[in-house]
């Protein structure tokens, strides 16, 4: 059963040494994040799934499923942005599997970056990828399932919002964007699931939101979970749109 979930974003620059001299303009996006992952903490769940959209053009595995699962000490790596930082999802676990997990994608290892900055250790850790294109009642099947892992699930869903608020944005200025991310701010802020179960994935992808798989595993994961939420950070840095909330 889902007690906690904490939704960040998920942009590399997050990490200082790939923003170098912009890092500090993502400075209280990085502490609502740290603010975030320590509800999680509070919520003592018996397991932790971080959650991301899948790299860009990755497909689906030999399996032909549009999710991937990664085992707790998965690695990660930076390197492909310029900078020598490797990350681990928590510390490997015994007889985990480690050695045949996949590489972390961009969006998990920055969740991993974030556990271990907040220095996580409270409870086992999961990955699970996401991949475009999937259908929401698809996420929300998912959600379902991942909720009912453990008895106390938390999730950490990393999750972009558009990118298209400005004219300088990566996918343009749209003026659909501003309205998108401002209705799934208010749900991430009100623990709407309906709100996130609807959301468009034609829309989301032409407004590049890359988080819109992510948020409506969320959704299904808390259905039933009757949680309080709190939205700790909305903005719009270099034209995309970053959010931080908790539910518990």
């Amino acid at each position: 059963m889902l007690v906690a979930a904490a939704v960040c974003p998920c942009p590399p620059l997050l990490v200082p040494q790939v923003a170098a001299g912009a890092a500090p303009e993502l400075d209280a996006a990085r502490a609502a994040c740290a603010d975030a992952l320590g509800v999680l903490a509070a919520a003592r769940p018996d397991l932790l799934v971080v959650i991301g959209p899948d790299d860009p053009g990755t497909g689906t595995d030999t399996a032909g499923t549009d999710t991937r699962w990664y085992a707790q000490g998965a690695p990660g790596t930076f390197r492909g942005f310029g900078v020598d930082v490797d990350v681990r999802l928590g510390s490997p676990a015994a007889e985990s599997g480690v050695e045949r997990s996949p590489a972390l994608p961009a969006s998990l290892a920055v969740g991993a970056w974030l556990l271990e900055h907040t220095g996580w250790s409270d409870a086992p850790i999961e990955g699970l990828s996401v991949r475009e294109p999937i259908p929401a009642e698809r996420c929300i099947e998912v959600g379902r399932a991942v909720a009912a892992r453990a008895a106390r699930v938390a999730l950490l869903v990393m999750a972009d919002a558009s990118a298209c608020r400005t004219l300088k944005a990566p996918g343009y200025l749209d003026e659909r964007a501003e309205p998108f991310d401002t209705a799934v701010a208010h749900a991430l802020a009100t623990a709407d699931t309906a709100t996130l179960k609807t959301l468009d994935p034609t829309l989301a992808h032409t407004l590049k939101a890359a988080g819109r798989p992510a948020w409506q595993v969320l959704a299904g994961a808390g259905e039933a979970a009757s949680l309080a939420a709190s939205l700790l950070y909305e903005a719009a840095p270099y034209g995309v749109g970053y959010l931080v909330a908790t539910w518990s």
